[in-house]
């Protein structure tokens, strides 16, 4: 991950437009090619961003401190830098994903075993289906028998979303099989994932603990 803080100005050109003004911000360039700038509030939101894949130009010569950052819709975010502050370079390495609780652990043993709760002719592939980057909680196929990615959280937030979408970039990767589409599942999505879920093409799927267990109805809430 790369580390920019920098007096600058950004502009974005696609679907729509945009211009932030000359201001202090910190623009993170991380290992997926992904580019956001942020400023010193808003807690995890960035002002703009750009999501993989993408790529990122330096300007040299007379467009020196002009970054380029291109997606494959050919949208463009162009930050103009005025004065660099702080400029460094870590290594993370490959990150092991968020940890499950005894209660996820359990929701995804539970769904696994009753697959078919998710809908009439899903199978299992298998559970924590391992990937570069970590294992997907469940990998299984729907009726028409195209791969689906279910990421189980206890509470869904943004975050967890953000994951599922990790393992499906690397997921969609693989011919054998692509196209993976996600499910987003938990006992409580907060309204925001939910949101950030549905726009990049996820089901979300509100889990019930009991009804798993065969305490209660063992229907599935699916919105």
């Amino acid at each position: 991950m790369r580390l920019v803080i920098a007096r600058c100005s950004v502009d974005y050109a696609g679907r729509l437009t945009a211009h932030l003004p000359s201001a202090p911000r910190l623009i993170l360039v991380k290992a997926d090619g992904s580019v956001s700038i942020h400023a010193d509030d808003r807690a995890y939101k960035p002002l703009n961003w750009m999501s993989p894949p993408c790529t990122l130009k330096e300007g040299t010569g007379d467009r020196e401190g002009v970054w380029t950052v291109v997606n494959k819709a050919g949208e463009k975010l162009i930050i103009t830098m005025e004065e660099v502050l702080h400029d460094s370079s870590h290594e993370l390495g490959v990150d092991p994903g968020l940890i499950k609780d005894g209660v996820e652990a359990h929701l995804q043993e539970l769904l696994a075993d009753r697959i078919d709760t998710l809908g009439e002719g899903y199978t299992l592939i298998r559970r924590e289906y391992m990937t570069a980057i970590g294992p997907v909680d469940i990998l299984c196929r729907d009726a028409s028998g195209a791969t689906v990615a279910v990421e189980i959280k206890r509470r869904g937030e943004i975050d967890g979303v953000e994951q599922l979408t990790r393992y499906l970039e690397l997921l969609n990767r693989d011919p054998h099989l692509a196209p993976v589409r996600g499910v987003f599942a938990a006992q409580e999505i907060k309204p925001q994932a939910r949101v950030l879920a549905t726009d990049r093409g996820m089901d979300c799927v509100v889990l019930d603990y009991d009804a798993l267990r065969g305490i209660e109805d063992d229907k599935l809430r699916l919105f």
